[in-house]
């Protein structure tokens, strides 16, 4: 497994990157101490799995998160974090993070969530998945989707909403669709635009939740 660490604190880095260095399945590929740090080198190093610190130098280790999953949304985003506020925890979750960690972890299941991570398993501190259990229960079950709302979509537009869902690039809808990268990207511009949402993993809630 590829580990990209974001986090600002150098000294924390380094003793993480020894401590995941030193198991033979687990490799970390870089570092990054910001916002535009982490969304450069999630491009360029493309790793597994991005374990992030949710307060950065320029931002938040959300809106790094909102722009890597935006480019690539199959990346495990991961946040690891002294912030165990409610509202912080269910914002990443929201934005599409597949765990949440506080930095008080031993190290062993710290690198226990990690493999499970390759198994599907979400990575959440004890005594956070009750909160975001309770949380997520109070909302409210979906409803079909306003027709008017649907019929705004062309069929080209409904077919990439449908790879959205299926957590596919840009390149690989591309791919797929026989199109170009620039027009599958304008289509997603309209899909975001008629729908009011604010970006792809919203439009790819919106049709697993509708069904499209």
């Amino acid at each position: 497994m590829r580990i990209l660490l974001v986090d600002d604190h150098i000294l924390f880095q380094e003793g993480l990157a020894n401590l995941i260095d030193s198991q033979p399945d687990l490799t970390v590929v870089g570092s990054a101490f910001s916002v535009r740090d982490a969304v450069e080198k999630a491009h360029r190093l493309q790793p597994d799995v991005i374990l992030m610190d949710f307060t950065l130098p320029d931002g938040t280790g959300l809106d790094a998160t909102r722009a890597i999953l935006a480019e690539r949304p199959s990346t495990i985003i991961v946040f690891l974090t002294v912030h165990e506020e409610d509202d912080r925890l269910f914002e990443a979750i929201r934005f599409g993070a597949r765990g949440y960690l506080l930095k008080n972890i031993a190290a062993s299941q710290l690198l226990a969530y990690l493999r499970g991570l390759e198994r599907g398993e979400p990575a959440i501190s004890p005594g956070l998945t009750s909160r975001i259990l309770q949380e997520f229960s109070h909302t409210p079950s979906p409803k079909e989707p306003p027709p008017e709302i649907v019929a705004q979509l062309t069929e080209r537009q409904r077919q990439v909403l449908q790879e959205l869902r299926k957590g596919a690039s840009n390149r690989e809808i591309a791919v797929r669709l026989v199109l170009t990268e620039q027009t599958v990207k304008n289509h997603i511009s309209h899909i975001l635009t008629r729908l009011n949402l604010s970006n792809r993993h919203e439009a790819a809630e919106f049709a697993r939740r509708y069904d499209i």
